[in-house]
């Protein structure tokens, strides 16, 4: 596993915490950090220069630079300031009626299931959703979500590419081609693939495509790449009208008054962090460290190694662990016993519950070391034995 000496002091991450939860909101590099406060300088040195004059240029710029990294058509994406808005604009470009549906999976996103809930009930749709196992193969995946579909009635399907609160790897492109088959559209959630694995967006086929770049590309908070096939990007419209509307898809949707850009423009030296470092590297050691994560804390809960889920990809840099039954059994459990987690063990650590079973997810980044795994293994079971919801 490649080594990274040093590499916590590239972050501002409290040195008396065990960060071990990099995938729900990232860690900002103290570079990306600088250069995001130094255009924050240059606003308020001359904010009419700066909103008046060129940064629709430096937009657009930025754009094609961080599509180019994604395999993405730089003139058919749009920078956000996360997935879920993104959803949000697909779930309002597309015209819903009652008779209609959206199809999700067990593994969606809490916040894009409610956002696709609300779309459906103001428009009278269906949502329904299609159990898919934590261990299911991609034969079966793809089998499921093809016999799931209702051709003239599912509007949409949203998969994810990696989920978040499984850490599951899903075969994107081959969902896609299934529902092509049918002419059914899909929008996949990447949230956590830009900058955690290689992708070519504009090879997967899919019809929207929207990823994160503030967890795993080290870009500021707030930096998001929606990524539009041909036939739909006339009818994207922004959820505010500002004076680039005009323009279309995507600078209508960009372009949006005095919004903060700083995120979107120094995300670019968050990308350069990742490859200075090297990029292989990181992702090797990442997939190897959250793997041994996995492991030891699997067996310090009495885990057995068969029914740790596997990602799908060894250079998945997160990995879930069962907890015992009856912890955190749904969202606001799961929220209690997270935080009981950083205030009893100065650990960070995200806790999900799916389908009634609580998941513990650990994240490894370049700032992480074997024996921070180690030591919540070997503190995990006591605070166990010792929590009172």
């Amino acid at each position: 596993m490649p080594q990274f000496p040093g590499a916590r002091l590239l972050f501002s991450i409290d040195p008396a915490v065990s960060f071990l939860n990099h995938g729900s909101f990232g860690a900002v590099p103290v570079a990306v950090q600088r250069a995001q406060q130094r255009i924050r300088e240059e606003i308020e040195s001359n904010p009419v220069r700066f909103y008046g004059q060129g940064v629709v240029d430096r937009i657009i710029h930025t754009r094609r630079h961080l599509a180019g990294f994604l395999g993405a058509d730089p003139e058919g994406s749009a920078l956000l300031a996360n997935t879920t808005t993104g959803v949000s604009l697909v779930l309002q470009s597309l015209r819903l009626e009652s008779a209609d549906e959206v199809l999700l999976t067990d593994h969606v996103y809490g916040a894009v299931d409610l956002a696709v809930r609300r779309r459906c009930r103001r428009a009278g749709a269906t949502v329904r959703s299609v159990p898919l196992p934590l261990g299911a193969s991609d034969g079966e995946i793809v089998a499921r979500l093809r016999s799931a579909l209702r051709p003239g009635k599912t509007k949409l399907l949203i998969i994810e590419h990696l989920s978040s609160a499984t850490a599951k790897l899903f075969p994107v492109r081959e969902v896609v081609a299934a529902a092509h088959e049918h002419e059914i559209p899909v929008l996949v959630d990447a949230a956590h693939v830009p900058g955690m694995l290689p992708v070519d967006v504009s090879g997967l086929g899919a019809d929207f495509w929207v990823g994160n770049l503030h967890k795993w590309a080290y870009a500021p908070r707030g930096t998001a790449l929606l990524s539009v096939a041909p036939p739909w990007r006339r009818k994207i419209e922004p959820l505010v009208v500002s004076w680039e509307q005009e323009e279309g898809f995507p600078l209508s949707v960009e372009y949006q008054g005095t919004i903060d850009y700083t995120p979107w423009l120094a995300a670019p030296i968050g990308l350069f962090t990742l490859r200075t470092l090297g990029w292989e590297a990181v992702r090797e050691h990442n997939g190897t460290l959250a793997a041994y994560g996995q492991r030891v804390v699997g067996a310090a809960l009495g885990v057995d190694p068969a029914d740790l889920p596997e990602p799908g990809d060894p250079e998945i840099s997160m990995r879930v662990v069962p907890l015992p039954a009856g912890l955190a059994t749904n969202s606001a459990e799961a929220i209690t016993l997270r935080q009981y987690f950083a205030d009893k063990l100065a650990t960070e650590v995200q806790v999900s519950g799916w389908n009634g079973r609580g998941l513990l997810r650990l994240s490894a980044q370049v700032y992480n070391r074997a024996e921070e795994y180690d030591r919540l293994a070997e503190r995990l079971p006591g605070a166990l034995s010792a929590y009172r919801p």
